[in-house]
């Protein structure tokens, strides 16, 4: 298995922010249960989840962590043809203060609404441990990956003070990324999200993903790519790696 499949799977997990989260149902032992979670990743690069304690999810978690969760390419007209990811985890519950704090932090930038039900109500974060993961990548491309995450350079300070710069100062230049790479446009987006590979938009309610021509393990190179993309005429290719 190549690192370019690992990557490409990763960047999957990258560009979506939703999947279907199954657990061992609590109920109705040995069916699985179903349940739609939004995500975004933490900063070692495992899917940071917030969900209700009275959740049946929840229960099922308390359970038997172990779970899956299903991520597929958004608005695919043959959802064969593209990317899709089963993420077999073990999920645990974050209970460390400075945990919960960091995970709050990160999450409410990339779903602002939640700061407010979570503040209100009685829900957790979870991370969800990698075990192994599928991915398909179109017709026959089938592959069983052990290890594709990869962790944020940037998570902490470092990302809050990027992203924060960029979203007062340089809102001119994001509205230039949204129309280079072609999102909706109808209402301001804002930086979210920095990792190596990419960047984050969020746009009303929903995230988009964006990668860089090469991957970026610096705030200097972080800088040098943005600006560069402030002043490009169209979404560079990336490197081939």
């Amino acid at each position: 298995m190549s690192a370019e499949v690992a990557k490409n799977a990763r960047e999957l997990l990258l560009k979506e922010y939703r999947g279907v989260l199954s657990t061992h149902s609590k109920s109705m032992p040995g069916f699985p249960f179903g349940s739609v979670v939004p995500y975004c990743l933490d900063e070692q690069g495992r899917p940071l989840i917030l969900i209700s304690r009275i959740a049946q999810h929840t229960h099922n978690l308390q359970k038997d962590p172990k779970c899956s969760m299903l991520v597929g390419e958004r608005e695919a007209d043959d959802v064969q043809a593209v990317g899709r990811l089963t993420y077999l985890a073990h999920a645990q519950k974050l209970a460390e203060p400075a945990a919960i704090e960091a995970a709050a932090e990160r999450y409410y930038r990339y779903f602002p609404d939640s700061q407010n039900y979570h503040q209100a109500h009685d829900f957790d974060f979870w991370v969800l441990n990698p075990a192994r993961h599928r991915y398909i990548g179109g017709f026959g491309a089938i592959h069983w990956i052990d290890d594709l995450t990869l962790a944020n350079p940037f998570a902490g300070k470092a990302e809050i003070s990027m992203v924060e710069h960029m979203n007062s100062d340089h809102a001119k230049a994001i509205a230039h990324y949204v129309e280079l790479a072609g999102l909706p446009n109808s209402t301001p987006a804002q930086l979210a999200g920095i990792d190596s590979e990419g960047m984050h938009l969020r746009i009303g309610q929903a995230v988009y993903w964006l990668p860089f021509a090469a991957p970026c393990n610096t705030p200097t190179q972080v800088r040098e790519a943005l600006v560069s993309l402030a002043h490009a005429q169209s979404w560079p290719k990336k490197a081939q790696s």
